[in-house]
């Protein structure tokens, strides 16, 4: 079988996570937690044999992703390739906007994001159709450059989700149950046939933050 690896990792925490304020296409840096995140995801891949990685061009993810690069022994992976195919979805008029101040403000909008409607786009953003259709069509042309081989992937917490719905074949409208935590290691194998999942949230690096950073 004709196959590429991924390993696929949501960028580090942002202080806009933390807020529950929507960022969307808008370029925010990773918090200090978020930075010590990205360190531990380089320091437990470090050994992988990685081939290319590929980042949302926007800097929360590269700045993930050249932590990755920068602590990994392949020489191949030394150069963070961006690619503009995984950036976050885009939210248009609700970008920069908490999700409270969503609610208020928008509440009809609201409710169609909050229930996930496929067909659904904050002015100047994009729908749930076309985010999955972004990625798939984005995985298939990273992937089919590779095959034989693994690759990273970071990008974000949408992209993460829709890549988790391609691997398992969950619909765009189903409730999520599965978790998108920052800078959690998740695993997939691309054929031409499709994605499938290997797994998924593994967050066993970043679970000794008790014992080496009293306050992250």
């Amino acid at each position: 079988m004709t196959a590429t690896r991924i390993i696929a990792i949501r960028h580090g925490e942002t202080a806009w996570n933390v807020d529950t304020r929507l960022q969307g296409h808008l370029d925010v840096a990773l918090n200090a937690h978020g930075q010590w995140q990205a360190q531990r995801a380089g320091q437990a891949l470090a050994d992988e044999d990685i081939a290319a990685i590929y980042s949302s061009d926007l800097s929360r993810a590269h700045s993930t992703a050249q932590a990755i690069a920068d602590h990994n022994k392949s020489d191949s992976s030394r150069q963070v390739r961006p690619h503009t195919g995984l950036r976050e979805r885009g939210f248009g008029i609700f970008e920069g906007q908490t999700y409270a101040q969503i609610s208020q403000d928008w509440p009809e909008e609201s409710r169609r994001w909050r229930q996930r409607d496929p067909h659904f786009a904050p002015q100047g953003g994009e729908t749930l159709t076309q985010l999955r259709e972004r990625i798939h069509h984005t995985v298939n042309i990273l992937a089919e450059q590779h095959i034989g081989e693994q690759i990273v992937l970071v990008a974000h917490g949408g992209v993460m989700d829709a890549l988790y719905r391609l691997a398992t074949g969950q619909d765009i409208e189903s409730p999520r149950t599965w978790d998108l935590g920052n800078a959690a290691i998740n695993r997939l194998l691309w054929t031409r046939d499709g994605l499938t999942l290997v797994g998924w949230s593994d967050t066993r690096h970043l679970d000794e933050a008790a014992l080496d950073e009293a306050s992250a």
